[in-house]
């Protein structure tokens, strides 16, 4: 379905933050016959909805809302509201057609398009995609879930999205290259499960791209996929990394040398591996990555990594400071944590309690020196959860202030104090940036 397939039809717009107000504004320059905006938060009453966009569509709230999704020939919706919303479960089971804004755009765009999605690191590889691309002289539209609605997108001849599993869930176009960089479960209450929410997530590759691009060595996403056709980033065939002319790694694409793994200014064997599949979609866009290798090591070398992603804190202290707020799963955590692998360590996990299985930290600790220090609210049930590893030294703090107090106790000169919470931010924090904030002025006020 397309923004023109509108045209006089009654559409109704489901959620009214910026993907619902840049829905509002595509949808009406499109001429339906009747457009209608429908918020049923619990903050509804504090809305801004004046001017161009309540002439547009006049603003439903409350349970009013779902009548008059009902009665609409097209929902269009956001991509906060969850797949598990009971309004949206029985919306479906009466037929109901629903599309997201998103799928709206693909729909006209999908030939032009380079989509990464992920349960990890979709951000930082269409980050480098883009950079790579801009950098070669491919000029290019970054957006998507990085903070620009598809729909507020300006015409280019290229464009470069992140995706959510929310975004994908509704498309019924892939874009020409699809790219998936990893896999494992999250936000499972939004979608009903496991299982539904690969199904989402993986729908980005459902509707023929032209190329499907992965992290080859993500051994859930290999399941998932398959025998099914696909460039497999990080293995010795294609883009990955091994030992160099001088002996230290270096990237390859196959047999042959590219440039030292010190040019990329990130750490972490998944950094690596985001650029391999970065390196891979340029291939996939007739760029010839050994012939301007160096080229692309510049490029690469002038990359910085995005806030809140295993971001470094300068300390007078010695110790070292990461902000890695945005790992909110047991996966994410557990990736941050190799990146440091080499160091004294300590780790700084909890947040908003969504009942996660922390099994899989456990397993992946057992063998590792370090200490977790557990803040609210999971925090707790994680330190419980590596109750008995021999080498893992757990403690519990009242809240992140007081766990960075603790953390500059407890940590050697030379070590690492990262906070990858494993958790979300809501409840007892603003937002991620907020909780970034709060452990940036944790740092320096108790230095």
């Amino acid at each position: 379905m397309r923004l023109s397939d509108l045209r006089g039809r009654s559409v109704a717009v489901w959620g009214t933050g910026r993907e619902g107000r840049a829905a509002v504004t595509a949808v009406a320059a499109h001429g339906p016959a009747a457009l209608v905006a429908v918020d049923d938060s619990a903050n509804f009453l504090s809305l801004d909805w004046s001017g161009p966009l309540a002439e547009a569509a006049p603003l439903v709230t409350g349970e009013e809302g779902f009548a008059r999704l009902a009665a609409a020939d097209v929902v269009v919706r956001s991509p906060g509201v969850p797949q598990t919303h009971p309004w949206l479960v029985e919306l479906r089971r009466r037929g109901g057609t629903v599309t997201g804004g998103s799928a709206l755009w693909m729909a006209d765009h999908a030939a032009r398009t380079v989509g990464v999605t992920g349960s990890k690191g979709k951000s930082t590889t269409s980050s480098l995609i883009s950079h790579l691309l801009t950098a070669l002289g491919r000029p290019n539209v970054f957006g998507g879930n990085i903070g620009v609605p598809l729909l507020d997108l300006p015409e280019a001849e290229l464009y470069v999205l992140e995706l959510s599993s929310y975004q994908c869930s509704d498309l019924t176009d892939s874009p020409r290259v699809a790219v998936v960089t990893a896999l494992f479960p999250e936000h499972l209450d939004a979608h009903g499960g496991e299982r539904e929410y690969y199904r989402d997530k993986l729908n980005l590759l459902a509707h023929g791209p032209e190329t499907v691009v992965v992290n080859g060595t993500d051994e859930r996403l290999a399941a998932e996929l398959g025998d099914r056709p696909a460039v497999r980033a990080g293995r010795p065939d294609g883009f990955h990394v091994a030992p160099g002319p001088d002996g230290t790694p270096w990237f390859h694409a196959a047999d042959r040398p590219l440039f030292a793994r010190t040019t990329l200014p990130l750490v972490g064997a998944h950094n690596a591996g985001n650029l391999c599949v970065a390196l891979a979609v340029l291939d996939a866009l007739d760029v010839d990555v050994p012939a301007r290798s160096d080229e692309v090591a510049a490029a690469v070398a002038g990359f910085r990594g995005l806030a809140h992603r295993l971001t470094e804190i300068a300390d007078p202290s010695g110790l070292t400071f990461v902000d890695d707020t945005l790992a909110t799963s047991p996966y994410a955590a557990m990736h941050a944590i190799d990146a440091y692998e080499t160091r004294p360590l300590t780790v700084i996990v909890g947040g908003t309690d969504r009942g996660l299985d922390y099994t899989p930290l456990r397993e992946h600790l057992a063998e590792r020196e370090i200490t977790v220090i557990g803040i609210p609210d999971s925090g707790p049930r994680i330190v419980e959860a590596l109750a008995g590893l021999p080498r893992v030294r757990t403690e519990l703090a009242d809240d992140l202030v007081a766990a960075v107090r603790l953390a500059r106790k407890l940590t050697p000169a030379d070590g690492v104090v990262l906070l990858s919470p494993a958790a979300p931010s809501y409840g007892r924090f603003r937002n991620f940036e907020h909780r970034s904030e709060v452990f940036a002025e944790a740092v320096r006020d108790t230095a």
